[in-house]
């Protein structure tokens, strides 16, 4: 062979573990697109890149592995869900305190699934790889809960509150917790809610 051959060879062969790669890293990310949704974009906004978010997500799904994940039971999916419609009740007497109620509910499900329960960043860490799509909910209805235990969160937030915890809360259920309901003034299951289906 002459060494233009060889030159030729080489650079062909270059091209093709470069594309190869590339194809590789964009099945990746298309992959971890699709499994983290609107989760996949908020941990690119967040890191310095989108490598970085990627390994970030791809360390989530590793500790995520190491769980031990149980589903609910029939009786205790029955036990929650009528907690969940008693809250909805209180709501509209004691708005302030059922959202905190709402709050300890939600991380006494997180926990009962298998999911660690203690600082939020690492619930929110370890809910994105299954849960994805409803960590905006948490996100935006803990945020209203600081907001409550300060005074300072408006009925109309609390009623949100409710509304988005609900989200996960029916994501981690399995189901709806409570029927929709027709609109009454004051009840946070209204058919204007984020979540109704």
């Amino acid at each position: 062979m002459s060494p233009t051959q060889v030159i030729v060879i080489v650079l062909v062969v270059l091209v093709i573990a470069a594309a190869a790669v590339a194809a590789r890293s964009y099945a990746r990310r298309r992959a971890l697109r699709s499994k983290f949704g609107p989760e996949y974009d908020r941990a690119v906004t967040e890191k310095d890149s989108r490598t970085a978010a990627e390994r970030e997500l791809r360390e989530r799904e590793r500790r995520h592995a190491e769980l031990t994940l149980t589903p609910l039971a029939p009786e205790s999916r029955a036990r929650y869900a009528a907690a969940w419609e008693e809250l909805q009740v209180r709501f509209v007497d004691s708005p302030a305190e059922a959202v905190g109620d709402a709050d300890e509910l939600v991380t006494r499900l997180i926990a009962e699934r298998g999911y660690p329960t203690g600082e939020f960043s690492d619930h929110v860490s370890h809910l994105s790889v299954e849960h994805a799509r409803t960590l905006g909910h948490y996100r935006d209805a803990h945020e209203i809960h600081k907001r409550n235990a300060r005074g300072e969160a408006s009925t109309e937030e609390l009623r949100q509150a409710v509304v988005h915890y609900r989200a996960l809360f029916a994501d981690l259920l399995g189901e709806e917790p409570v029927a929709a309901r027709p609109a009454e003034p004051g009840n946070p299951d209204t058919p204007h809610d984020a979540t109704s289906r």
